[in-house]
Parts: structure tokens; sequence; C-alpha cells
């Protein structure tokens, strides 16, 4: 029971980071109506700020102090990715307004490969570490409970913990802020929120800023696990079939698809994976998706369409 348990605890604590990922997703689409691709690359391309900031800023300003480097690290990068929002508003979106899917699509990919160049030409492509301190080393818990306890990663710990602070602190902003609620207009006619005062690239730069955060906090976990690399990018491939499963306008799917992923990841590796050779986790998150593509292509909380002709 203990090692079913400590499997658990450690899919539902993937899971918690893969609904970080899938966030930034979830909030473009829920307010443009474009899937973006560029998700990963925004992931990448804030770790490798944070990473180089936090190098760079003891050496300009002569200071010691991790803590200090970390939070100016952290400030100047999300500066950075308002500056990258702004920028992809008033150079991409803007002229692509009432465009087809398709269309805003390909910009997203035009996105994506803009990044990885940029951040390559200004961070460099080395692998880089991020240390924000948290601690590395497992505890044990409920050893009163199990006979040798239940073994826990503490930082998958404190990294799920800040995953579900960020993840509710956006569903309010969602539902209870009226900001949120114009960005839910925006989303399902872009005309006809103009046309009632909801001033499009303001909403769009809000957004953009928003994932563009998540994806920072985001690369910042994700880098502090695993380094800072270029494959770093592919993390938001991982995030794909959650928000399958989760839908697409939806921020509580996102957290449940994440949880279901990481979980079921786990389980299917640890007690199917010896019956069939392993290598389960890799492929189990996408089969999963696809029967939901088959018999739910909505997703458990996406809203289903219905054409009427």
């Amino acid at each position: 029971m203990a090692f079913f348990l400590e499997t658990l605890f450690g899919g539902l604590m993937t899971g918690m980071l893969y609904s970080l990922v899938a966030l930034g997703f979830v909030l473009i689409f829920k307010a443009s109506g474009v899937f973006n691709f560029a998700q990963g690359a925004m992931v990448l391309f804030a770790a490798l700020a944070m990473a180089r900031f936090a190098e760079w800023f003891p050496q300009w300003f002569g200071f010691e102090s991790l803590l200090l480097a970390n939070v100016l690290a952290f400030l100047a990068a999300a500066l950075l990715m308002f500056l990258v929002a702004w920028l992809i508003e008033a150079l991409v979106l803007r002229h692509l307004v009432n465009q087809e899917g398709a269309t805003l699509l390909m910009a997203t990919l035009g996105i994506t490969y803009f990044l990885d160049g940029l951040g390559q030409t200004i961070f460099g492509s080395d692998i880089y570490q991020i240390n924000i301190g948290m601690p590395k080393d497992p505890i044990f818990i409920l050893e009163d409970t199990f006979e040798g306890g239940i073994l826990l990663n503490q930082e998958d710990l404190i990294a799920a913990g800040i995953a579900a602070v960020l993840v509710a602190t956006l569903s309010l902003f969602f539902q209870k802020t009226a900001t949120g609620r114009a960005l839910r207009a925006v989303a399902d006619d872009h005309q006809a929120a103009q046309s009632i005062g909801i001033p499009l690239n303001r909403i769009w730069v809000i957004v953009w800023t928003v994932a563009g955060i998540v994806a920072l906090v985001a690369g910042m976990i994700w880098g502090s696990k695993l380094g800072v690399q270029f494959s770093l990018a592919t993390v938001a491939l991982r995030a794909l079939p959650v928000i399958i499963l989760g839908g697409l306008t939806s921020v509580p799917g996102a957290i449940i698809g994440g949880l279901i992923i990481g979980v079921g990841e786990k389980l299917s590796e640890v007690y199917l994976g010896p019956y069939v050779g392993g290598g389960i986790e890799i492929w189990f998150a996408y089969v999963l998706a696809l029967v939901f593509l088959l018999f739910r292509p909505q997703g458990l909380f996406g809203e289903k369409i219905i054409d009427r002709v």
C-alpha cells in the first residue's frame, strides 16, 4: 500500500506540472480562439532568460545573494515576457483579427521558430542551471502508519504547490474579474467584443503576458529539475494530451487532465510496464488522448460545439 501511495503522489505532483504547461495553451485559446503552438518556445525562452539573468546580475551589480539574484531575474524575465507579448500583439495578432484559425495557427508556428532563434542568439545554446533554492532531498511521511513510511521528493512537492496556487489564482481571475469575463467575450467573437467597447489589442497583450508569466513559472520549475536546454521546448508536447482530456477552454479541465495523465503514466509504468517491456510512460498519455478524440473530442470540460444548418 505504501508503494502504491508513493507512486500515486508522484503522479499527482508530475500532473500538476503538466497542468501548469497546459494552462498556457488554455489561457490563450480562451481569450483569442488561437491554439498557441508557441507555448513550448515561450517556456524555453522564459527559462533561458531566468537562468541567464540570475547568472549575470550578481556579476553586473556586485552582490552575492542567491535570493536577490533570483528575485531580480524573475522580475526581469517577467518584464521581458510582457515585452514579447506586446510585440506579438503589435506585429502579428493585430493584423490577423477575424482571420481563419489555420492562419493564426501558422502565425504561432512562426512565433515558435522566432523565439527559439532569438533565445539562442541572446542567451546562448548551452545547458544552464536554475537554482531557486528548492530542496532536492527526499523526505519520509506517514512513518507511523506504513512501515518505512512514504518517500516523497521535496522539490516535486514544492513545485506542485506552486503550480496549484497559480492555477487556482488564474481560475479565480477568469471567473470573478471583469477582465477575465472580457477575455472570454473576445474568444467568443472578436467583432462583437469590439462593438461593446472591449479593447481587443489590450486584451490580447494581457492574456499573452499572463501566458508568458505562466511559461516563466513552468520553465523555472522544469529548469530547476532538468536544467535549461533546448529540449525543454518539447515539454509542451507533454501538455497536449492534457488539454485534449480537459478541454481547450477549461482551466479546471487543465488541472484534472494533468492529474489524470500524471497518475496514469506512473501507475501504468509501475504496474503494467513489467508485463510489456516498459516504456508505457512515453506513450500512455497520447493513447489516452486518442481515445478521447474518438469518443469525446471536446474533452471532459470543453464546450460541445453544435452547428445547426
